[in-house]
């Protein structure tokens, strides 16, 4: 099992023609996954070659769903032109849109939220790393070969402490592992993803990676004190850094005393998550868990 991405989802590359786009759809290919398009309106009919793989070239979201039954697309548009990549996607009725690109307005990302609102498509990111679902498929650029399937469920802000974590914990494996972006105003949250991971029945316990700035990790906190039976370990980004500086992504950003790590880790210790001060540490953490069980 897995939470929003399966070996049988067909996974369509919007800007698949692009330098990005061209690079990770042939590891996401490399890794399994059953890309089944690209979508460029000026290259409508023509296909591009993998490695011996045609994958064939649309002009419209829409035209890629009705010619292969796509039902994930994978964002590498440009800043300036994502936010009707996106719009589009969800008037097409797609059910999954990995929105990679980084550096899109906030304005343009409140934009496209605010229009899936109500609609059927669900958002991963912005300016986020995607999700795998390890030896199914794999919608982004998370590196396919530093981890196997397993019990744990990873959901991360940070794309690079993603890929620590999945490596960290290579040995036991991920049913899941989603990058939710960092920035202020993103799709998917923790607690939709920690939802889905409570509804998996194959993820055994959860990893959830924070961030210092905002409260996404405290109402995190107050989702899993009602609603998650599972073991929940986490590692927030952040101990260290220096009062009054704004750093990493944009949405990192500290009003006194709320949003820094410490307050968010009290909050996630008080419902009994236990939090790592730094990623090994919450590795093992997770690894005690797991032995355990």
């Amino acid at each position: 099992m897995s939470i929003f991405l399966n070996e049988k989802s067909r996974v369509i590359v919007q800007g698949m023609t692009g330098s990005e786009g061209t690079k990770h759809t042939a590891r996401m290919l490399a890794s399994g996954t059953n890309i089944v398009g690209g979508v460029n309106p000026r290259k409508a009919g023509e296909t591009v070659d993998f490695d011996g793989q045609a994958i064939p070239v649309f002009g419209s979201v829409a035209d890629a769903m009705r010619e292969t039954g796509a039902d994930v697309t994978v964002v590498f548009v440009p800043p300036k032109f994502a936010k009707s990549a996106v719009i589009e996607a969800i008037d097409a009725g797609i059910g999954l849109a990995v929105v990679i690109t980084e550096g899109i307005p906030v304005h343009d990302s409140v934009e496209f939220w605010a229009h899936a609102q109500g609609k059927q498509t669900r958002i991963i990111g912005p300016n986020c790393p995607g999700l795998i679902t390890p030896g199914e498929s794999n919608a982004g650029i998370i590196p396919a070969d530093i981890t196997k399937a397993g019990p744990i469920g990873l959901v991360s802000k940070s794309g690079t402490l993603t890929y620590q974590m999945m490596y960290e914990l290579r040995d036991l494996g991920f049913s899941s592992c989603v990058g939710i972006g960092g920035d202020p105003v993103i799709g998917t949250t923790h607690i939709d993803a920690l939802q889905a991971f409570e509804a998996d029945p194959d993820t055994k316990a959860i990893v959830m990676i924070g961030e210092i700035g905002g409260d996404a990790e405290e109402r995190a906190a107050a989702f899993i004190a009602d609603n998650v039976t599972k073991p929940v370990v986490a590692y927030v980004a952040g101990f260290t850094a220096p009062e009054g500086k704004t750093m990493g992504h944009a949405g990192a950003i500290i009003s006194g005393s709320a949003g820094t790590a410490q307050a968010k880790k009290e909050a996630l210790e008080a419902v009994g998550v236990k939090v790592g001060k730094t990623p090994s540490e919450t590795a093992r953490l997770m690894r005690e868990i797991i032995e355990k069980a």
